[in-house]
């Protein structure tokens, strides 16, 4: 068998919500949000991601543009951003003035990541003032109206957003399903599909992406990432039993309980339909020692000629979290990417 020439390796990023420990306190989430994501620049991740949500007990990221900001000044060359900000929650002069403050704070390192869901339940979409009878419909005309602010402002034009004109902000959309993937083909931007929570559909979205590109000013051919849970301990029987934390997250959100992170379980008292819903969401997860996760990365990639992964890591103790990500960034040096797969011949 002979292999094409070496290619560079699939970019690595984490994408982290601020998870609180169970009977933890936000400072804590905040103090090790900062303490991985220093370690993810060391360890050469591209991205450091933090997600919107709302209402939800254990998660503290609900300010992100402020923990952006945060995360950014404490490292001084990965790039920080969102994934993602829900668009309709928000005016689009407000985002672009946030993110435009954050592009003058720091030139070059900010991403901002786009997603139409509210981030929360009914209760969090009447707070944060939004149209009751609207469903992300309005995205697409948002979305314009956000492109505008940030891109080279018009004579004219009025409002502006100061700072945020011209700094053209690189922007992401987020999906779980083939809506945003369409919409970020026909535009020419970059899509991340959220395989850590939904991987149902996944290689349609992909699919659909590809097929409905259109190349523009920011990209001449298509850019795919996918959100996927990685878990990487000594070995096998080690990790799965780590990541019985994520699994009870989950499930307490499936039986409307949701708390912070709660320390692994030799074993989860479930009913069978809770284990299958649990499963579901991590049918894209990739768990075990470095040879196991190395082996089903390379699948992972096979699969969905992602140019990008952006990993998602819970375990109750931060250092297993830290050592996980650290086994995944030596990992990443001798993982063949998506490229390297493709362009694998037989002799």
């Amino acid at each position: 068998m002979q292999r094409a020439s070496k290619l560079p390796q699939t970019p690595l990023s984490i994408l982290d919500l601020a998870h609180m420990r169970q009977g933890g306190t936000a400072a804590d989430a905040f103090r090790n949000t900062l303490d991985l994501a220093r370690h993810a620049e060391q360890w050469g991740y591209k991205r450091f991601w933090l997600a919107e949500h709302h209402n939800i007990p254990g998660v503290a990221c609900s300010a992100t543009s402020v923990l952006i900001g945060h995360v950014a000044a404490g490292t001084s060359k990965i790039r920080v951003g969102s994934g993602g900000i829900m668009l309709p929650n928000h005016a689009p002069l407000v985002i672009a003035e946030q993110f435009g403050t954050l592009e003058t704070l720091f030139p070059g390192r900010i991403d901002l990541g786009l997603g139409r869901a509210p981030g929360g339940d009914f209760a969090v979409v009447r707070a944060l003032r939004r149209d009751l009878h609207t469903s992300g419909e309005d995205f697409p005309e948002l979305l314009a109206e956000l492109r505008g602010f940030l891109g080279d402002p018009k004579p004219g034009q009025s409002p502006r957003a100061f700072p945020g004109a011209g700094t053209k902000v690189p922007i992401w959309l987020l999906g779980s399903s083939g809506y945003s993937a369409q919409l970020a083909g026909a535009l020419g931007l970059p899509f991340a599909f959220a395989a850590h929570f939904q991987p149902e559909g996944m290689l349609e979205a992909f699919e659909l992406y590809h097929n409905n590109f259109r190349p523009s000013e920011v990209l001449d051919r298509p850019y795919s990432m996918a959100g996927v849970p990685v878990l990487v301990a000594e070995t096998d029987a080690q990790a799965m039993y780590l990541a019985t934390t994520a699994q009870q997250m989950f499930l307490n959100l499936i039986r409307n309980r949701p708390v912070g992170l709660m320390p692994p379980v030799e074993r989860l008292d479930w009913n069978a339909f809770e284990e299958a819903a649990v499963a579901s969401k991590f049918r894209a997860a990739i768990i075990g020692s470095p040879e196991t996760v190395r082996e089903k990365m390379e699948d992972f990639l096979r699969q969905t000629q992602v140019n990008e992964l952006m990993v998602v890591t819970n375990t109750y103790e931060p250092a297993d979290r830290l050592r996980s990500y650290e086994l995944l960034a030596g990992i990443a040096g001798s993982t063949k990417s998506a490229n390297e797969i493709v362009e694998t011949v037989t002799s």
